[in-house]
């Protein structure tokens, strides 16, 4: 049967609607091309690295990263002097990593490592010959490096079968190379999820996963998975090529660990064949070249060890409370349920009980206290590492200055030995400890690093502190009645130290009278009270800390967790560890969370002025200057949503003041940028947690300085770094770009860094503020829990170092929340006590916001607590609807407005000004817009023309036929 035809008239109708329905999407993609015209162009463009400038940045990057490897790497054990091994030494190296080392971590502090120094050719470039035939049997093997990302993580080890591997043809041959092997044994880390403290369970990853990468995780081999081990220890499979390689002719053996995250090494001890054991962290572009150096003694090892080396690390107090918890609520039948809040996101918590009791300050008051055997439970100290030569230390005479403020002291080094080599100076404080307020028998106060000192030759180091740094915080409101730092009555002593055990000399003592900062420390804009009592206080929080009273007696009580048997809305059940909940509970996080408060101005901001102004002539105009305020006016509402709303990887352009885009990228190891159509990666620097190895605050300037060269050769302005959120534990997922387990030391090495790389006219983004220092569940908002001292004197240390030293005029708030509230929107850690207490006048990003993804993140409530911008990624996705009929919300988007471009101002980006130039891809979509137009009216033209013609022709048939 013949089809039937479209009638003309029908046939003008679908092609008028087809027309429309083209104009209407011309005219949507061009608003959102407009809308996200700075993203779009951050993506297309190239940014060039090899011009003149970037080249010569370039270069001084890979010089300032060796010279951190070379300082970074840390000797553990040398027993009978055996590094180093002399030129020309033949060397078998056992373990596949040495294959495929780790080079950094995975995440925004990742780097591209493809072109970096590989440990074979850094060792055969110091002289040592690899066994060619051992180390091509390795890379024959069909193993991999597995990947632990954000999207998903394999945890396998990649180790060939012992028993099919280790034959005897192949140890034979070895050992008829040479009698020295190498035993290379690696551990790497990611953004995304923590190392597990067990290598066992159900294998959910798959390598194809999501278009963002592999989703699920996997636990290794499954003659490697056993729950009775975690993956800092020795797999089945390692334990077999351990076992084939000292059983074999080695008389001499070399551990190496290639590992950011503390490694349970207590077993080289049952091997007389393992004389030497040398950690070397992510060593970024040359560290493995550094590695070589010192193995051949061409180079003598200064590094010192930022985490104290447990024999077993799952012994730490933090670990009862260090990973996936949930809270639970009781349904009406006696079930169990896991609890959510009103947008469907589980309620997850963390709680630090063990508060102050971090690392070294755990384990040297618990010695101290007599309940734990040091020598047993502890492999190697915090502050450890050995040398090629030795050095003698010594209090200069008479050096000492002890005053009411500040504390000097002199310290001469001389080297007794007969290499070159540098030094490192450490100086503690012991407080008096009352039961009132909590105290670590041992604190790092100050440190130094000597030059190169020739033997025989001398070298003195100056450390001073101030002596209000000795305070403590009072939480618990005993001294004044809000809470206040206190520097308690009673003997307070200085040791110089070898480490954060072993001591050198006594350098003095005295005892002070008690001092209630209740009017503020020296170096604070505001009295620092309790911020965070409304917080971390009531039904959720945490009841106990863990207390030195009467030598930790409350230890065993410090683990709330329970198991429950929870059901889902399937009604399948499975087994979580938490804390029992109310609904009333599961409310007052919702309120936290979503509810925003009623409008206090009457009147919104004014906005859309003509005064005339811009603010290229801003700079160095105070903060607090009234000469912003008509410049404030000039902002649209529009311009004050671009602002906040577009934060992703830059600040946003606004041309009704004149203020420039900014180029804001990652990370930690060097500049990092994920988002360009042809990404750029910077000089892989060495991990930060090896940086803080060299326990040399000079070369954290260099570094800072050096990538901050190579950001105005790219034209990038924001360096989402430095992190510093502190080791908790050795399975934190990013130890790897976090400095240490000590809070001072971290806070150091980050305010060096920071002046460093705003010394070239940028500007950083310090992260992750605050308390996130797990990964498992950071980015559902995990409530963290613990008081305000835990919260000041350990979490918050470092950022207030790196402000109040380091100069910071950039802040990254962090995915988890502080007790009950989303970090990025807690008015008492953004105001109180970063803005008003530490006197920062800077920025405050968050961390990735897709309001589909994490809808815990409230942009009203957060713009309102003084975070001002969002990281919104690089798409027109997940951008929040921001209410422009509160007042309320206004005002804190004009104090936002406010920050960003106080802070730009002050950049070097105000000195390039606004772009002129027309981006190629605008130029490409005016022509394509202009021939979609051309189409679409050509296209209504003909349509209607011709419809015009018929009516015409049909008029004149109906007249000729009557």
């Amino acid at each position: 049967m013949a089809k039937k035809k479209m009638s003309k008239k029908k046939f003008r109708i679908v092609w008028s609607s087809i027309l429309s329905v083209l104009l209407i999407i011309a005219l949507g993609v061009n608003i959102a091309l407009a809308q996200y015209s700075g993203v779009i162009t951050s993506y297309f463009s190239e940014i060039d690295t090899t011009s003149a400038e970037a080249i010569d940045a370039r270069e001084e990057s890979t010089e300032v990263a060796e010279q951190i490897a070379d300082e970074g790497i840390v000797l553990l054990q040398n027993e009978e002097n055996a590094l180093p091994l002399a030129k020309g030494t033949k060397v078998n190296v056992f373990g596949w990593s040495f294959t495929a080392p780790i080079y950094g971590g995975a995440g925004s502090g990742g780097t591209d490592a493809s072109t970096a120094i590989t440990p074979k050719a850094g060792l055969e470039a110091a002289g040592i010959e690899i066994n060619e035939e051992l180390y091509n049997a390795y890379a024959a093997t069909d193993l991999e490096r597995p990947v632990i990302g954000i999207e998903g993580q394999d945890f396998t080890i990649p180790e060939p079968q012992p028993e099919d591997f280790y034959t005897d043809e192949l140890l034979t041959q070895a050992e008829e190379f040479s009698n020295t092997a190498v035993i290379f044994i690696a551990r790497s880390g990611g953004e995304g999820a923590d190392l597990p403290t067990s290598l066992f369970g159900a294998d959910t990853y798959d390598p194809e996963g999501s278009p963002q990468g592999p989703t699920g995780q996997r636990f290794g081999f499954a003659d490697d998975q056993d729950p009775d081990k975690h993956y800092l220890e020795l797999t089945n499979r390692e334990q077999g090529m351990l076992d084939a390689v000292t059983a074999a002719n080695f008389d001499n053996i070399i551990v190496v660990l290639n590992s950011a995250n503390t490694f349970e090494i207590g077993w080289v001890e049952d091997y007389e064949q393992i004389k030497s054991v040398v950690n070397i962290a992510g060593p970024g572009q040359s560290g493995f070249g550094s590695l070589g150096r010192v193995i051949a003694g061409d180079l003598n090892p200064s590094g010192r060890t930022v985490d104290i080396y447990a024999a077993d690390v799952l012994d730490a107090p933090a670990i009862s409370n260090f990973g996936d918890f949930d809270y639970v609520v009781e349904n009406a039948d006696g079930t169990f349920s896991t609890a959510s809040d009103a947008k469907g996101v589980p309620l997850k918590y963390v709680d630090l009980t063990e508060g102050i009791y971090i690392g070294y300050r755990y384990y040297e008051t618990a010695a101290e206290e007599g309940i734990i055997n040091y020598d047993e439970e502890i492999l190697y100290p915090f502050g450890y590492g050995l040398s090629y030569t030795s050095f003698e230390q010594q209090v200069v005479a008479d050096s000492l200055v002890w005053n009411d403020t500040d504390i000097t002291v002199d310290v001469e080094v001389t080297n007794t030995g007969s290499v070159a080599g540098k030094e490192v100076v450490q100086l503690y404080f012991t407080p008096p400890y009352t039961g009132q307020i909590e105290k670590s028998s041992i604190n790092l106060a100050a440190f130094g690093k000597t030059g190169v000192v020739e033997p025989g030759e001398s070298e003195v180091v100056t450390l001073s502190f101030t002596v209000e740094e000795m305070a403590a915080y009072d939480h618990n409101k005993l001294f004044s009645a809000d809470g206040s730092y206190v520097l308690e009555a009673g003997e307070y002593a200085l040791s110089l130290m070898e480490n954060s055990h072993e001591k050198i000399a006594d350098v003095g003592s005295k005892t002070l009278s008690e001092v209630v900062y209740d009017s503020g420390r020296s170096t604070d804009e505001q009295i620092a009270v309790n911020q965070f009592d409304e917080e971390v206080t009531g039904e959720g929080s945490i009841d106990t800390y863990l207390s030195r009273a009467d030598g930790f007696a409350n230890l065993d009580e410090i683990d709330k967790n329970e198991t429950f048997t929870v059901t889902n809305e399937e009604g399948i059940t499975r087994e979580v560890e938490g804390t029992l909940v109310d609904a009333a509970f599961v409310d007052m996080v919702n309120s936290k969370r979503y509810d925003v408060p009623a409008d206090t101005h009457e009147t919104a901001p004014t906005t859309g002025a003509d005064n005339g102004l811009d603010l290229a002539d801003f700079t160095d105009v105070p903060f607090d200057d009234e000469s912003w305020e008509p410049l404030l006016d000039q902002l649209s509402v529009a311009d004050l949503v671009k602002i906040v709303s577009n934060g992703g990887y830059k600040t946003a352009e606004v041309a009704s003041v004149g203020k420039p885009a900014t180029v804001d990228y990652d990370g930690p190891a060097g500049i990092s940028n994920f988002i360009s159509g042809s990404p750029l990666s910077g000089i892989p620097f060495p991990a930060e947690v090896m940086l803080a190895s060299t326990w040399n605050i000079e070369l954290a300037t260099a570094m800072g300085e050096a990538i901050g060269a190579e950001a105005a050769a790219y034209g990038v302005t924001g360096w989402y770094a430095p992190a510093m959120n502190i080791h908790r534990t050795a399975f934190a997922g990013r130890n790897f770009e976090y400095y240490s387990e000590d809070p001072f030391l971290s806070g150091e090495f980050a305010a060096a860094t920071t002046a460093g790389y705003q010394s070239l006219g940028g500007f950083v983004y310090l992260k992750h503020f605050a308390l996130n220092d797990q990964e498992d569940n950071r980015t559902l908002g995990v409530l963290t829990w613990g008081n305000e001292q835990t919260i000041r004197e350990i979490y918050l240390r470092p950022f207030e170092v790196a402000v109040k030293e380091g100069g910071a005029s950039g802040m990254m708030s962090s995915f988890n929340s502080i007790g009950d509230v989303w970090a990025g929107a807690d008015e008492s850690l953004l105001k109180e006590v970063l803005r008003n207490e530490w006197g920062f006048n800077g920025v405050v990003n968050t961390d990735f916001y897709i309001i589909d993804v994490y809808p815990y993140m409230n942009v009203e409530l957060a713009v309102r607590a003084g975070n001002d911008i969002l990281l919104t990624g690089v798409a027109p996705f997940g951008v929040p609807e921001i209410n422009t009929d509160s007042n309320d919300t206004l005002w804190a988007m004009r104090d936002a407005a406010k920050n960003v471009m106080y802070t730009v101002a002050n950049s070097s980006a105000i000195d390039d000004g606004m772009s002129t130039d027309t981006p190629q891809w605008v130029i490409i979509t005016i022509v394509v817009d202009i021939l979609v137009a051309l189409g679409i009216i050509l296209g209504f033209y003909f349509t209607f023309r011709n419809s015009k013609k018929r009516d015409e022709e049909q008029e004149l048939n109906t007249a000729n036929n009557l």
